[in-house]
């Protein structure tokens, strides 16, 4: 399976952007999809994923702001990102695993990185 992360950019704080996540030679249904970031200085960290079930998951960071979907006709995956805030400036990652996990290391596929700057 191969990912391909984009709809990054730069926002003001409280803004909105929607990241996608275009998924080939694979269907997204077929994995546990999530979303990371890495932000400067800071360690890579999980803040969305949905199981193959449809399932969501989130990180405490970004619950209630942000929310994952997919879309089968089109075989994407999306990360609505709302009420943004400064901190969430970092490089955004979409990425696939066969299992049913949000463990960062059962992670085996990943998209290019997105960059996100929110300004204050």
């Amino acid at each position: 399976v191969q990912l391909q992360a984009s709809g990054g950019g730069s926002v003001q704080a409280g803004g909105s952007l929607r990241l996608s996540c275009t998924v080939s030679r694979g269907t997204f249904s077929s994995y546990s999809m999530g979303w990371f970031r890495r932000a400067p200085g800071k360690e890579r960290e999980i803040i969305a994923a949905m199981s193959r079930s449809g399932s969501a998951w989130y990180s405490e960071s970004v619950r209630g702001r942000f929310m994952i979907s997919g879309d089968d006709a089109v075989n994407t995956v999306y990360l609505e990102m709302n009420s943004l805030k400064p901190d969430d400036t970092a490089v955004y990652y979409c990425a696939a695993s066969r299992a049913n996990t949000i463990t960062p290391e059962a992670y085996s596929y990943w998209g290019q990185g997105t960059q996100v700057t929110v300004s204050s």
